[in-house]
């Protein structure tokens, strides 16, 4: 898993890069039960990764979860409180490093940024006080740095985009509720009153993982649909436009996000720097639609234009109880419908029809030579999913 990650901080050393191998690392992943948590969780955990051994602290709102990791130290807290993260985090005092890989998804953008900044400034307001050692910040948010999709009033989506392929240097759009750009605005204010801290901002795009807690899942939203198809013996139909269905794609894997904050943290040109990171090759969803049915055992169609456009919000209202005895049938992890699928993210994600492709010249002219072929992750994490007892 992290022979690219080694393979990374090796091109780095080869030019000069500072590399602190030989020192203890000790990692707070904020948001670990999500999918690059739980990627991050493992990686940090293994032996070959660099810097280590780590010692590594997760906090989620959950605790301790159902698929834990022996070396993770779990830790309880809402970090949307301040008084519950005072309590729980001000005495971690040997933190090194910051991972922050959390995230409220609300569909209105004002209060996303206003609940999502809120969470991130209490950890650090709390954190880099009480941690002497503390030397650096990686901040994930994602490609939707260079967009924003809103509903019109008749409720169609709209984008507002740059012109892909994305790259970093790209300024900020205008005019729009993003709460991206809410985490990026903490991070800066909170670093300047520590000069010796570094930063790094990691933009992945559509993440490719596993997680049974994370509802910001597009792979277990989208095995549990196929299930749920499966079970009450419809076809597994495409819930989004013909644009997204016939259009190239990137994703992010999220072992291989998981290695790119790694390797930020641990060198020299990964610091105070704002980097992409995709699997490096492109997809369309009509290539994965059949991946996906195979792997489940589904029957499904094509794209047919002239057919209404699925709304998995809609259909899955009434889904629960279908879900409840999918989940007693097959012993899966006890789960309710509303953990496991964020309906509305999906018709978010696959309704719209703008071109979202990102540029990862940055990360591999800096020294980061990781990638992922984006149908082998897709099957790898479908089967992820199965392994955990999320899907049968």
């Amino acid at each position: 898993m992290n022979w690219w990650l080694s393979r990374s901080i090796h091109n780095a050393q080869q030019k000069n890069v500072e590399y602190r191998g030989t020192h203890e690392n000790v990692g707070l992943i904020i948001g670990v039960t999500g999918v690059v948590g739980n990627s991050l969780a493992g990686t940090l955990s293994s032996t070959d990764t660099p810097g280590g051994p780590w010692k590594i602290y997760g906090v989620s709102r959950r605790g301790t979860p159902v698929c834990s990791i022996a070396k993770v130290t779990y830790i309880q807290c809402d970090v949307s409180k301040s008084t519950d993260v005072q309590a729980k985090l001000s005495t971690l005092k040997d933190v090194t490093h910051i991972f922050w890989v959390t995230s409220a998804f609300d569909l209105s953008t004002s209060k996303c940024c206003e609940i999502n900044g809120t969470m991130f400034r209490n950890v650090l307001t709390c954190v880099i006080p009480n941690a002497p050692n503390l030397r650096h910040i990686c901040l994930q948010t994602g490609g939707m740095h260079y967009m924003e999709i809103h509903r019109s009033i008749d409720g169609k989506l709209c984008v507002t985009s740059h012109d892909p392929p994305f790259h970093e240097d790209m300024k900020r759009l205008e005019n729009v509720h993003n709460f991206y750009y809410t985490l990026e605005d903490v991070l800066f204010d909170e670093v300047s009153r520590k000069p010796t801290l570094t930063w790094s901002v990691h933009r992945p795009d559509l993440i490719f993982g596993f997680s049974p807690y994370s509802t910001l899942n597009i792979i277990g939203t989208l095995c549990v649909y196929a299930t749920i198809c499966k079970f009450i013996h419809i076809p597994m139909k495409f819930p989004g436009t013909e644009a997204v269905w016939d259009s190239y794609s990137n994703a992010s894997d999220a072992n291989l996000v998981a290695e790119h904050q790694i390797w930020a943290a641990m060198c020299a040109q990964g610091k105070n720097r704002a980097f992409n990171i995709t699997n490096g090759d492109v997809f369309k969803w009509k290539h994965l639609w059949k991946v996906l049915a195979e792997e489940i055992g589904v029957e499904y169609v094509e794209f047919n234009a002239t057919e209404k456009i699925i709304s998995l919000s809609e259909m899955m209202k009434d889904k629960g109880p279908v879900w409840d005895k999918i989940v007693k049938d097959n012993k899966l992890i006890p789960t309710k419908l509303e953990e496991v699928g964020l309906w509305g993210f999906a018709d978010m994600l696959l309704g719209g029809g703008t071109c979202r492709l990102s540029s990862v010249n940055r990360s591999k002219e800096n020294g980061f030579i990781g990638f992922r072929n984006s149908i082998n992750s897709f099957i790898f994490w479908i089967h992820k999913a199965k392994h955990n007892r999320l899907i049968p």
